[in-house]
């Protein structure tokens, strides 16, 4: 990356910074690099490819490299392939105008981080250029698999959908006493219980919405909650996720208990109860593991 220097590295983190304040719910990482050409003009090395990754630009690799310090300084996080800013970021993108005393200090920050690592077993994890390079390979892995993740769930209808929460709640030790059939529900999608004759612990109420990327407004998790009763437990599932709103109003509840299922938590239950999931589950949405090196945080 000889052709990068400081001050570029930090004019690609001074357009991240400018996009994520006031974004509570931070951004995909694949929608910022996208805008990454509309807000700079790129050089024709940066347009170009390197001979390993052909189907994405230097610029992508060049950015995500960028990034790396400010995840070690606190001023980003990356969850789930989406990108947040700090406070810390904010103050540092408002402190620091110039983009290569941004960088620096980001650099310098990564560096405080470095030294303080133990070595375990008296080895070193391979240094700061090539553990950044491991791990940008591993984020990148990440995102795809949700995207390829999402494209399958988007193509199920409501039912089918539906049918994969009744067979991870299945997996869960759950046992499904109804699931609603096509038509109107009355706010209930399935109701299960903790042993098969529903005589140990309390009813459980599922609502499951199936519409990708339309979050859930606070007045539907309200109808859900009229029809919970207090020795009851509420799910909802959401594949679009919920507003801020829902989940203040969830959370703020003292005697129905709710718990919230987006996208993301329901693809992580989805992995850990992946063994014990039904063939017809698992060849809905079928899984492989990727392994790769284990790198402390």
């Amino acid at each position: 990356m000889a052709e990068i220097n400081s001050h570029r590295s930090g004019q690609f983190l001074q357009i991240i910074f400018k996009l994520l304040p006031n974004k509570p719910d931070g951004l995909p990482a694949k929608d910022i690099l996208l805008t990454i050409p509309d807000q700079i003009k790129l050089s024709e090395f940066e347009t170009g490819y390197y001979p390993s990754t052909p189907n994405s630009q230097r610029f992508e690799k060049i950015v995500r490299f960028a990034t790396i310090g400010a995840v070690k300084a606190g001023w980003l996080v990356k969850n789930k392939g989406r990108w947040f800013i700090t406070n810390e970021g904010t103050q540092a993108y408002k402190e620091f105008s110039d983009p290569e005393k941004l960088y620096k200090e980001a650099s310098r920050l990564y560096n405080i981080w470095k030294k303080s690592r133990p070595i375990e077993d008296g080895i070193d994890d391979g240094g700061e250029i090539e553990e950044p390079q491991i791990r940008m390979t591993l984020e990148e892995v990440e995102e795809l698999a949700k995207e390829q993740i999402q494209s399958i769930l988007e193509a199920l209808n409501p039912y089918e959908f539906q049918d994969l929460v009744a067979n991870l709640l299945t997996a869960m030790g759950y046992f499904i006493y109804w699931i609603a059939p096509p038509g109107k529900d009355g706010g209930i999608d399935i109701i299960a219980y903790n042993d098969p004759l529903g005589a140990n612990g309390p009813r459980v109420k599922v609502q499951v919405k199936h519409r990708i990327n339309t979050s859930i407004p606070v007045e539907q998790l309200r109808a859900f909650m009229s029809v919970i009763g207090s020795d009851e437990i509420g799910i909802f599932v959401s594949s679009g996720g919920f507003t801020s709103n829902v989940w203040d109003e969830s959370r703020s509840q003292d005697k129905r208990k709710i718990t919230l299922i987006d996208l993301d938590s329901f693809v992580e239950l989805w992995i850990k109860y992946y063994p014990k999931l039904t063939q017809e589950g698992r060849q809905t949405l079928p899984l492989k593991p990727v392994y790769f090196p284990a790198l402390s945080n």
